[in-house]
């Protein structure tokens, strides 16, 4: 099996996901920035992109320590048009179970690489699509259903590519079903094409990919799984007189932004021993504080329900 035949699998060196465009343009002035914030990231990533979700710890805490500054724009990258072994270099399927079980060791986030031989996904384009319906209504609430799906298809190994996992993750996170279901079936699929055409434009070849911009000349590109300081520094690199915000490091305060947080996430945001982290949060579900779903590779928790 060749990794660079396959759009599915991540370089465990680099931390990328390789992206099906063979575009080589660079970064042009289509990049079009706001300025009711002094950077904008521009986030190229995709449902089922495992080293995607490896960096969600890395992320939540930019959003924490900059998110005043911070201008953030999601947009799909397309990584799974088809499910076809030959294309993408597959024999079985279980070759990619297998390479998200490692992938799941390497990012020390939990990943369930199973789905891949009891239910395979046939596209990541109708999660992708339901991003975008879900974008059309509130930005926000889209982050928390991409963190909802992905949730699902990682550790709960759902199928998110049917109709039926996307409406209860819609229904979940409290969007208008009846928008949602007009618009997955109209306009979104227009942008979810609009962000593979834009892509293109920009030379994303790999996934996940964050362009980081203050002004049409000045701009930082990062490329797949990096340690938090590699995003930090490419955004002090543009506006040096970023000031972090203090956020509370509690686990209560942590709880009360995010639904849900691995162990790696916890230590990530508290600046806590990851060697430790995971004892911490396995303290507060004994004590009746959170609640713990271990899977095959990991465990996430949750506030405790009354």
């Amino acid at each position: 099996m060749q990794n660079q035949s396959s759009p599915l699998m991540c370089d465990l060196k680099n931390g990328v996901c390789e992206n099906l465009s063979n575009d080589t343009n660079s970064v042009d002035n289509s990049l079009v920035k706001s300025n009711i914030k002094p950077v904008k990231i521009v986030y190229f990533t995709d449902p089922i992109c495992s080293s995607s979700w490896g960096i969600e710890p890395q992320i939540r805490k930019l959003m924490l320590e900059y998110g005043n500054i911070i201008e953030f724009e999601c947009r799909m990258g397309g990584l799974l048009p088809n499910w076809n072994y030959n294309s993408v270099g597959f024999t079985n399927p279980s070759d990619l179970a297998h390479h998200w079980d490692k992938v799941s060791v390497l990012y020390d986030m939990p990943i369930d690489g199973d789905i891949w031989i009891e239910e395979p996904l046939s596209s990541s384009y109708p999660p992708s699509i339901a991003f975008k319906a879900t974008q059309m209504q509130d930005n926000e609430k889209a982050i928390l259903f991409l963190r909802e799906i992905r949730e699902m298809v990682f550790l709960q190994k759902k199928n998110i590519a049917k109709w039926d996992q996307l409406k209860l993750a819609v229904i979940k996170v409290r969007l208008d079903i009846a928008k949602f279901t007009s618009d997955y079936e109209g306009k979104a699929i227009d942008l979810f094409e609009e962000d593979l055409k834009f892509g293109k434009e920009l030379g994303v070849r790999s996934l996940p990919t964050m362009i980081f911009m203050a002004t049409i000349e000045q701009k930082e590109i990062v490329c797949g799984s990096n340690p938090y300081s590699t995003y930090e520094n490419a955004l002090l690199k543009l506006f040096p007189k970023a000031t972090k915000i203090n956020y509370a490091k509690t686990w209560r305060n942590l709880f009360s932004q995010y639904h849900s947080l691995t162990a790696k996430e916890f230590s990530v945001l508290t600046g806590m021993d990851r060697s430790y982290s995971e004892k911490y949060l396995n303290e507060l579900t004994d004590i009746g504080k959170l609640e713990r779903n271990t899977i095959k590779n990991g465990v996430i928790w949750k506030l405790k329900k009354y």
